[in-house]
């Protein structure tokens, strides 16, 4: 049948991939630092507080304070070359990797990325896919453990979009992949490699995951269960126990009580006691950014070495290195499955 002359010129038939992770301010500054910071703390399912609790703080005091110290540990973390955080060049270069792993069966594929915070940003990327033909996404939270205050805010923004748009594409979004093997064991992989690279093996290897307030864990949140899995499973794959490959949760803000054993208390501790080599890892990141590279690599090691630690290595994360990648096509190419 022929459209009609003034019918809009329509393009469909092809899928698209979002790779999408937590986000990152556009400059050091404070103006840019403010503006992330107020988007990022402003999210309700972040800091679940009663707004009419949480905003006289977050605009009379955070707002006015944090974006400057922020900026500092932003500045000793950052990409001058590019004029950019870290975890937006390795995002990226993920996303660009993996177009290119997949190849675009034959212009029906395309390969994309975007922060939930910071830019660019999700409902512009999704925009800009659907006008490309993509009438089916596979959106992909960078995030292994599943918490509310990350996965699902990626999942709320991704709905809120889709409300806006007359003709929806078919979305379908990435589960937690927390006990994955292809995970698990390039996690370990990557700790054996890190492992033989250094003069001598640390007496303790430590897996730091971002923390979450016990509160959130308390009404349901499954994270906490995810990190343990992964740790216990790597653990199985190393063939190490408890005292070998320890959890600790690290990033906590605020008076509230969070999940523990805290990484800047324990590496303190451990020093304390007269372990005098550790490393430490960070499962659950796929990009260093300014909490692995500043506040583990930077801070964490600076407590070690004060308390009368002598050796303190960081393991990267997988970033876009070849077990890295291995681990998000695999998942990407699973959840793709009757599309692609």
């Amino acid at each position: 049948m022929k459209l009609p002359r003034d019918h809009p010129s329509v393009k469909t038939g092809k899928v698209g991939v979002l790779l999408v992770n937590l986000g990152t301010p556009d400059g050091t500054d404070y103006w840019p630092m403010r503006r992330y910071l107020r988007e990022f703390l402003s999210d309700k399912r972040v800091i679940e507080w009663p707004r009419a609790i949480w905003y006289p703080i977050l605009y009379g005091i955070v707002l006015m304070t944090r974006p400057g110290k922020s900026g500092k540990a932003y500045e000793e973390i950052w990409n001058h070359e590019k004029n950019e955080s870290p975890l937006r060049t390795i995002t990226r270069s993920q996303s660009d990797k993996l177009a290119e792993i997949l190849g675009d069966e034959g212009g029906r594929l395309k390969v994309d990325w975007a922060m939930r915070y910071g830019q660019p940003s999700i409902p512009d990327k999704l925009k800009a896919l659907k006008d490309e033909g993509c009438d089916r996404l596979l959106v992909f939270p960078l995030y292994p453990q599943y918490s509310a205050s990350t996965t699902a805010t990626v999942n709320d923004v991704v709905c809120k979009t889709l409300l806006k748009m007359r003709w929806q594409p078919a979305i379908r979004t990435v589960p937690p992949y927390h006990d994955d093997p292809v995970y698990v064991e390039a996690l370990a992989k990557s700790v054996q490699q890190h492992i033989a690279s250094l003069d001598q093996e640390p007496e303790m290897v430590l897996a730091s995951f971002h923390g979450i307030p016990q509160s959130y864990f308390r009404r349901g949140d499954p994270y906490h269960c995810h990190c343990m899995k992964t740790t216990r499973l790597m653990r199985e794959v190393l063939g190490w126990d408890e005292t070998k490959l320890k959890i600790t949760f690290q990033s906590r803000f605020g008076p509230e009580e969070w999940l523990q054993p805290y990484t800047d208390k324990t590496v303190e501790q451990l020093a304390k006691d007269g372990v005098k080599d550790i490393a430490v890892m960070n499962p659950g990141f796929v990009a260093d950014c300014l909490e692995t590279l500043e506040e583990i690599a930077g801070e964490a090691a600076e407590i070690f070495e004060e308390n009368g630690g002598e050796h303190f290595s960081h393991i990267p994360c997988l970033n876009d290195s070849e077990l890295g990648m291995d681990v998000i096509e695999q998942v990407v190419r699973r959840e793709l499955g009757g599309w692609i």
